[in-house]
């Protein structure tokens, strides 16, 4: 018996590596497809030049709802250049490379705006604000549940139908199924609490500290940050570009992936 046992766990132990081993999760992957592309810290990196601007552009990661882009605008004209974040854009293409339409049956395309990080900052901060209103309101909704059910308890206990044991034991398996359920909700906002708190610390760092800011750009100097382009699934490329004063856009095209497991991005061909 001890061996049929050990066979079965064994067989077993060799069936979930299996399971798990086919279910390799979703892997995300964004890599340029167009302009000068180079292999720098580890990672594929696109460039280009209009009109004096140069755009140098890499995948960084998701970010939430965001596809974030490692960004660098460089100055090359005697002149300068303000720079906003919030200008870069781009259209949604399949996999010939043709528009996706913004809705079915529309013939008007798919064309996204980068996050504004001033405007991300502002909204993030009144989460924050509304999040310490919400949290101020539950304890005070606690607070007179709380007065509410030690008054109950207090003229249950006072009650004539409540002096044999039964009704005295009832009374006291009601009254603690009610406390149990106001700490329970007591517990359940303070974790909601510190949850969406949480994440709005991070989303606050991320525009302040991450994202690239809105500035002027001295000439010959540069700029450089992250610029967060909201994800669209359906899209099999993105052409992101820049605008750039009395020329073309600055465009660079990156091919969006889903693939299974774990992938490093395509290493660019030596010429």
């Amino acid at each position: 018996m001890k061996t049929q046992r050990y066979f079965w766990r064994v067989w077993v132990g060799l069936g979930l590596i299996s399971f798990l081993g086919g279910c390799a999760p979703t892997a995300y992957r964004l890599d340029p497809v167009s302009g000068d592309v180079a292999w720098i810290d580890g990672r594929p990196t696109t460039k280009t030049d209009e009109n004096g601007l140069t755009l140098v552009a890499s995948f960084e990661r998701l970010d939430m709802q965001y596809v974030a882009l490692d960004v660098e605008l460089k100055n090359k004209t005697d002149q300068p250049v303000e720079i906003n974040p919030a200008d870069f854009q781009y259209v949604a293409l399949n996999n010939d490379r043709d528009t996706l339409a913004r809705a079915v049956g529309s013939l008007d395309p798919l064309i996204l705006g980068a996050a504004d990080p001033a405007h991300e900052s502002e909204r993030v901060a009144l989460n924050q604000d509304r999040e310490v209103k919400r949290l101020k309101r539950a304890k005070v909704v606690n607070t007179v549940l709380m007065v509410a059910a030690v008054a109950g308890t207090v003229a249950a206990a006072s009650s004539s139908k409540n002096h044999s044991y039964e009704g005295w034991r009832s009374n006291q398996i009601t009254q603690n199924n009610i406390y149990t359920a106001i700490n329970a909700k007591r517990l359940i906002d303070h974790g909601t609490f510190a949850n969406r708190m949480q994440q709005y610390d991070y989303e606050a760092y991320r525009w302040r500290e991450l994202a690239l800011k809105r500035t002027v750009v001295a000439p010959g100097s540069s700029a450089r940050g992250l610029v967060y382009l909201p994800m669209t699934k359906d899209a099999a490329f993105m052409l992101v570009s820049y605008p750039v004063p009395e020329n073309e856009p600055a465009a660079l095209t990156f091919r969006q992936e889903w693939v299974k497991g774990r992938t490093q991005p395509n290493r660019p061909q030596q010429q």
